[in-house]
């Protein structure tokens, strides 16, 4: 099992839109093979925060959805 786990941090005002994004990747990869949970969500006690998970059977089915996961770019700052 490979896990992922961190944070990032955005501008208070620019956070929920940031996460929302990143909506359209998270269920895309929670239909991938091996995607056991992935969550990119607004931390509930700091407003600049934003908390990344994720949970894969194995690092071949990480590294596989790596090369397709095709993330937003998003501005932070």
């Amino acid at each position: 099992m490979s896990i992922i786990a961190g944070y990032t941090r955005a501008e208070r005002q620019k956070r929920d839109a940031a996460v929302e994004a990143f909506a359209e990747m998270a269920r895309r990869a929670r239909k991938q093979e091996g995607c056991l949970d992935l969550s990119i969500s607004s931390d509930s006690v700091d407003p600049e925060r934003i908390n990344i998970f994720e949970c894969w059977r194995d690092q071949q089915a990480w590294n596989a959805w790596r090369k397709i996961a095709k993330a937003p770019r998003v501005a932070l700052r």
